[in-house]
């Protein structure tokens, strides 16, 4: 568990405790397998169900192979879903850990601070015993030089305020490291909250996969060939619909010098494999690519697709350019690079390859511009 903030001390031994704590559980939350907190706010429930039940893979019978081809996709389409909400809670968790360590550092620096002010506190008070425990005021009045005195009443006001300035300081230095202390406490305790749900994420994402893996595994090669068939046929349609409705003549946008580095860095990716949560440079899923594409062209965007829908400059379709990317489907769960002419760079789903594909053989929601 993460520190109680309600049992630190401002000024004691649990601030420095609490720094030590939160450093330690960073270097832990950061290692790689670790799972990491959820967005503030959380994943929706359909991302972070832990006790969702496993999917069924029955076959369906010869005849119904687009029966068996909707439930891949509603398989996948559920693994890309979990995925997001994943990449999401990983993301969070990076700049919590973050500010974790800088507030961390924080804490260390304000009890090297209070420490010094309590030092020179002391020394004040051992000055004062050294006089006979008489205060300078009271000092003062015992001089009957004048220019003692009027030297005497310059110190003693001086005095006067350098010790409220102690004392401002001191108390200003205590409420500072108190809030530090809360502040990481409550960091640490989402980065502690959170890791069900990545880890309810994780589960979704690997069942659902095995899932469509064992359901593609019981088609016989014919079954198979004529599933990638229809997978073809399906994906031609929605394209020829997408362009017959004229849709490419309005579409003229060339691609800004940024967009055009994204789009080359796309293009070297292509044939590398899809692995959900990543993010190159040997594998990619899909928001992993586009965000690791416009990163390369200096333009750094959002990890996951649904917050590149909801951060990025939303743009017409007919006002696309290279570079833009097309998010698909009502949940914004997949993204693509638009490289012009109707095609889009994705990596699809689990099993195949960064690759070519038409930007209207999907849903799409909307078009986003990151350098707009």
């Amino acid at each position: 568990m993460g520190p109680d903030k309600h049992s630190v001390r401002p000024g004691g031994r649990g601030i420095l405790a609490t720094a030590v704590t939160v450093v330690c559980a960073v270097t832990v939350l950061t290692a790689p397998g670790t799972a990491f907190a959820a967005p503030d706010p959380a994943p929706s429930p359909s991302a972070s169900q832990s006790a969702s039940p496993s999917p069924s893979v029955t076959l369906p019978p010869d005849k119904d192979l687009e029966a068996v081809q909707r439930k891949l996709d509603d398989l996948y389409h559920d693994a890309a879903v979990a995925t997001d909400a994943y990449n999401a809670a990983e993301e969070a968790a990076q700049k919590q850990s973050a500010q974790i360590v800088d507030l961390a550092k924080k804490i260390v620096k304000g009890q090297q601070r209070l420490d010094l002010l309590k030092q020179r506190a002391g020394r004040a008070a051992a000055a004062q015993y050294r006089t006979g425990g008489l205060p300078d005021t009271a000092q003062l009045m015992l001089s009957d030089d004048p220019s003692e005195f009027l030297d005497g009443a310059g110190r003693v006001l001086q005095g006067e305020r350098a010790t409220k300035d102690l004392i401002s300081e001191l108390t200003r230095t205590q409420q500072d490291l108190k809030q530090y202390a809360a502040d990481a406490a409550d960091q640490w305790n989402k980065l502690e909250a959170g890791r069900k749900a990545k880890a309810a994420a994780k589960k979704k994402i690997t069942e659902r996969i095995a899932a469509a893996e064992e359901l593609q595994s019981k088609l016989q090669k014919k079954q198979k060939e004529r599933l990638a068939e229809l997978e073809r046929q399906a994906a031609y349609k929605a394209q020829t619909a997408w362009v017959d409705t004229g849709i490419l003549g309005e579409i003229h946008g060339k691609a800004s010098a940024a967009g055009e580095k994204a789009v080359a860095f796309a293009t070297a990716q292509i044939g590398k494999p899809y692995v959900w949560g990543a993010e190159g440079p040997d594998s990619y899923d899909c928001s992993g690519l586009t965000s690791q594409a416009w990163a390369s062209a200096g333009k750094p965007i959002p990890r996951t697709s649904q917050e590149q829908w909801k951060q990025l400059k939303h743009v017409d379709v007919k006002d696309m350019r290279p570079g833009d990317l097309i998010i698909y489907f009502d949940d914004a769960s997949h993204v693509a690079l638009y490289i012009g002419d109707g095609a889009i760079i994705q990596a699809p789903r689990p099993g195949r390859t960064v690759s070519i594909g038409g930007a209207g053989t999907m849903p799409i929601l909307g078009v986003v511009r990151p350098d707009a």
